[in-house]
């Protein structure tokens, strides 16, 4: 049997237990794999290869001053969680989507958590995230966050933890779908005999939760996109086309009298409702970046004054903050009265004098970062790291303290791979993906990115990693 050499190095596995028998939601997955053999199973990672190809689902890597269009690496064997695991996370999802929320409405209105002294005021007004403009805003129904995009991973002992927030622009959604559309057509005979709950009615509960953003009878929607050369423009178009509304560009829009206008070959059409994926600060070059291009004059005084709606809020991105991440278990406790029902990762925040003596001493056990990175850079790994990377990260946290926290080197759990025509173990994280509209919808699953490179920690798509298909069952 081509999978009896699998080995997940003393690491959690998800479909292998410490002694080596699959896990109960992978019994049936594990028998099939092997009664179909490594060539078949080749074969169908292949076709289905092929058909994501074919769909043009691509993100644009940047690097050396150039830009390259690549295809999303995608592994045929899918994830796995369980119906009980998964309704401890969606429990853990909603508290923590509703407490960030509340945390933005306070911090732009009456500031009372800066007051009771629960987050420093001065970590607040110094994150890069925080739009003095928004004080005072009140977007409509009083959400802050429509999506999100929560990172979470699981630790040597198979817990589940959040490693970060995305809250501004969260991408990968678009992968989800389409690798479960091709994952049906890959393994059909998976679909009949496991219940595997759905996901293709994401872009229905989107739509949905931006239409209660407005009273307009039949509201005009659209998805804003920076253009063709962003990162997710795929997920852009796809996004909007499966929703049936409008995607436009910054240039197809205009503002006249505080109203938010779509240029036609018939005439100005007023838009209600806007899904943005453009940073908040490049949105308005009157109101925030002057140097904008993307941007349209004026839209942020007319979503302030109630006449349009902007999915996700302007401002959210102080929650984006990695330093503001570490206090997200206080504001649960602070605005629910409840613990975090998922745990942070144990954080050391450099802008704190014996966090940064601990990080100075330790960093070659830690994983360091920059408190507004992504994708995979502005970070170090301890162990994988030389000295001299390390002497050189550490003049980086010295001139800005504030903007790096640190955290222990997680045993991210491991799941089974094809890579090659072999099955091995690579490491993983989860990115689900929650609405909040009228209720809190959490899509049943979310991206899962692998790190294809042996023994990477690394799953970011722009260092080498992947994607699954991730199965919650019924």
């Amino acid at each position: 049997m081509f999978i009896a050499d699998y080995d997940s190095k003393n690491f959690y596995d998800e479909m292998f237990s410490s002694e080596g028998a699959p896990r109960k939601s992978y019994d049936f997955l594990k028998t099939k794999m092997e009664s179909l053999g490594g060539l078949e199973l080749v074969k169908r990672s292949s076709s289905a290869e092929k058909a994501l190809i074919s769909l043009g689902i691509t993100f644009t890597l940047y690097g050396e001053g150039e830009q390259q269009e690549r295809i999303m690496p995608f592994d045929v064997i899918p994830r796995i969680v369980p119906k009980e695991e998964w309704s401890g996370l969606e429990n853990g999802l909603k508290q923590r989507i509703e407490a960030l929320n509340l945390f933005l409405q306070d911090i732009y209105g009456e500031g009372k958590i800066l007051k009771d002294k629960v987050i420093p005021r001065e970590t607040i007004e110094s994150s890069n995230g925080y739009l003095k403009q928004c004080i005072g805003l009140k977007p409509p129904k009083g959400i802050w966050i429509h999506i999100t995009g929560t990172d979470l991973v699981r630790d040597g002992l198979g817990s589940f933890h959040v490693l970060e927030d995305n809250l501004r622009c969260p991408s990968g959604v678009s992968y989800v779908l389409e690798n479960r559309e091709v994952m049906k057509k890959t393994f059909p005979e998976l679909f009949d005999k496991l219940n595997i709950r759905q996901v293709y009615d994401y872009p229905y509960h989107l739509r949905s939760m931006l239409e209660n953003l407005t009273d307009a009878p039949n509201p005009v929607i659209a998805v804003w996109t920076p253009g063709v050369f962003n990162s997710a423009y795929y997920e852009h178009s796809f996004l909007a086309q499966k929703m049936g509304v409008f995607l436009v560009e910054g240039t197809d829009l205009i503002v006249e009298n505080d109203k938010v206008y779509m240029k036609t070959t018939k005439g100005l059409r007023k838009i209600d409702v806007i899904y943005r994926r453009i940073d908040d600060v490049f949105m308005d070059p009157q109101s925030f970046r002057k140097d904008s291009l993307l941007g349209v004059k004026g839209i942020f005084e007319a979503f302030k004054k109630g006449n349009v709606a902007i999915a996700n809020a302007p401002g959210t991105g102080v929650a984006d903050d990695k330093v503001i991440y570490s206090y997200v278990p206080k504001m649960i406790k602070y605005y629910l009265g409840e613990e975090a029902i998922i745990p942070n990762v144990p954080t050391y925040l450099c802008g704190e004098d014996a966090d940064l003596k601990y990080v100075l001493e330790n960093i070659h056990n830690l994983v360091v970062k920059a408190a507004n990175g992504a994708g995979g850079y502005g970070m170090i790994i301890g162990p994988k790291s030389s000295k001299q990377e390390q002497e050189d990260f550490k003049k980086l946290i010295l001139e800005d303290p504030r903007n790096y926290i640190a955290q222990p080197v997680l045993n991210l759990s491991t799941v089974p791979t094809l890579i090659a025509d072999k099955i091995e173990s690579r490491h993983v994280d989860l990115r689900p993906f929650i609405l909040y509209g009228k209720d809190i919808y959490v899509m049943p699953g979310g991206l899962t990115r692998v790190a294809l490179r042996k023994g990477s920690l690394v799953v970011n798509s722009s260092q080498g990693g992947g994607s699954k298909d991730t199965w919650v069952l019924g």
